[in-house]
């Protein structure tokens, strides 16, 4: 078994073929020119998270075919680095319930709101209640989610080169989650999520 470390050479001196994949990817596309394409859709006219997804794809469809595949690995890393259960519990608070494909789409429209949103829920939570359509929905009901947005590169690579986006040789590996709490249980919610167990829990006695 291979103990090196991605993007440096084996103890051969040579790059494995992981390694060179890789290193492409990362060429291809940097972290900040996915997270800059997606704020440019942002600012298009019009549309809520569909509509930003539109967009994304017409813009990602004018890349290099290369490009395209670099923006779907970025994307495994957001899903992956995102897949966590205060989250999931922060989603399940907001829909009022929400299942694994379910937390799929809410991180899609997570996207849709733009890097500094996106990083901040995946460190706190909690600060998703800080977000006025979140505090909104608290009254409407609204539930958030864009499967749309988290199928960008595959409409892109298709209206790009008339051919469907390959398969990646190396998919990046999803966390496991071991901590599950009862997104049901109110005091639990409260401990973990108070700002939005404030907003989207009946206070106790009610």
């Amino acid at each position: 078994m291979s103990l090196a470390v991605p993007g440096r050479r084996t103890r051969q001196g040579r790059w494995t073929p992981h390694h060179r994949r890789v290193l492409e990817d990362c060429r291809a596309m940097r972290t900040d020119d996915f997270w800059q394409l997606i704020d440019q859709a942002r600012v298009g006219e019009g549309g809520g998270p569909d509509a930003v997804a539109v967009r994304a794809v017409a813009l990602l469809a004018t890349r290099e075919p290369e490009e395209i595949l670099g923006y779907t690995r970025h994307q495994a890393r957001v899903l992956a680095a995102s897949h966590r259960v205060d989250l999931w519990g922060a989603a399940y608070l907001i829909n009022g319930g929400i299942s694994d494909d379910d937390f799929h789409n809410f991180r899609g429209w997570l996207m849709t709101q733009g890097r500094d949103v996106f990083a901040r829920a995946v460190a706190e939570p909690d600060s998703l209640a800080e977000l006025p359509p979140v505090r909104t929905a608290s009254l409407s009901g609204e539930e958030f989610a864009c499967a749309r947005m988290l199928a960008v590169p595959w409409e892109a690579y298709r209206k790009a080169t008339a051919a469907e986006l390959p398969a990646h040789r190396d998919p990046i590996p999803v966390p496991d989650l071991n901590d599950f709490w009862d997104f049901d249980d109110a005091e639990e919610a409260r401990r973990r999520l108070p700002k939005l167990a404030a907003l989207f829990v009946e206070p106790p006695g009610e």
